[in-house]
């Protein structure tokens, strides 16, 4: 249902065996990506993972290592013949940002649409092949998929995203029958349309069961850890967070640079209840993160230590 692929998982500066700051997620056959340090369209390239349909791209902040990748693959989307509207979230000063990135870019045939720190929940809906962006109200709350985001503690304005995919209600054809809903509507009933037929009215809870469990991710890096974001990424299906510092006795580099070690990447995760952890965004002194994984299981067990190119795959229970 929806697959999210670490194209890099280093921070501060590019490694030899190392790509920086970039995932990226592949729903419904469009994508959305997530920061683009240097390198990143090489990473693209290595995992195969494609970047022509790529309709929205999140930033979480403007240090390079998460946005030097940037003006090199909005150049190499125009080349490519795009020529759809791209929509940019980030924080305050993000348009400025991008504009000046972009400065040794004439043209590009495609518009970007910028989102500034969001005042509430977005609503990502597939349109016409494409993944179009708007504000959710209690007039159009219909969405396949919830972007919301949460201000961080870093050394600069940081944003964190989550994203929840909706899952329908069951359709229940006993319900459907008991309340003598004609089978031409029930398509559009179990999808969520009010549907007016034969001069009455019917209304999706008429053919519907109760709501489903849908399917959350969360995105958390470059961050100390705040009660805000246990919150924030309460009941994931898959907590990716940051872990620039694996050893627990850096914790004063943590606190100093506004990072997090394992072990307090671990304890949000335990107490945001979270499914699995997914650990990322490596210090360039930290040659193999894998050594220090036992200090975020003995606080949360079902962790994982990322690297580059790996995929995992999020479906309904």
């Amino acid at each position: 249902m929806l697959d999210i692929t670490l194209l890099g998982t280093g921070g501060g500066m590019p490694m030899t065996n190392r790509y920086l700051s970039s995932a990226i997620i592949s729903f419904k056959g469009r994508k959305i990506l997530l920061d683009s340090g240097e390198g990143t369209q090489v990473a693209m390239r290595k995992f195969k993972t494609g970047f022509k349909s790529i309709d929205i791209i999140c930033i979480t902040h403007f240090h390079g290592d998460h946005i030097f990748g940037l003006p090199g693959l909005l150049s190499t989307m125009g080349n490519s013949g795009r020529v759809e509207p791209i929509t940019i979230i980030g924080p305050a000063g993000l348009k400025n940002i991008v504009n000046g990135l972009l400065l040794s870019i004439s043209y590009l045939p495609y518009k970007i649409d910028f989102i500034e720190s969001p005042e509430g929940p977005l609503g990502l809906v597939i349109s016409e092949n494409k993944l179009d962006v708007r504000y959710m109200t209690e007039d159009n709350p219909s969405t396949d998929l919830v972007l919301e985001t949460l201000s961080l503690d870093h050394s600069s304005a940081c944003l964190g995203y989550s994203f929840y995919i909706n899952r329908m209600p069951k359709f229940l054809v006993e319900k459907a029958l008991l309340n003598q809903v004609p089978k031409q509507i029930w398509k559009k009933l179990q999808y969520g349309e009010v549907t007016t037929y034969d001069g009455e009215i019917y209304y999706p809870d008429m053919v519907l069961g109760e709501a489903r469990k849908g399917i959350k991710l969360s995105f958390i890096t470059d961050t100390r850890p705040t009660k805000e974001i246990i919150q924030f990424i309460y009941g994931s299906d898959l907590f990716i967070c940051e872990g620039t510092y694996g050893d627990d006795e850096d914790v004063d580099k943590a606190f100093k640079n506004k990072h997090m070690t394992f072990g307090e990447a671990a304890t949000l995760a335990h107490e945001g209840k979270v499914n699995e952890l997914l650990i990322t965004h490596f210090s360039p002194a930290m040659d193999e993160p894998r050594v220090f994984k036992q200090n975020a299981t003995k606080i949360f067990k079902n962790t994982a230590i990322g690297y580059d190119g790996l995929t995992k795959s999020l479906t309904f229970d």
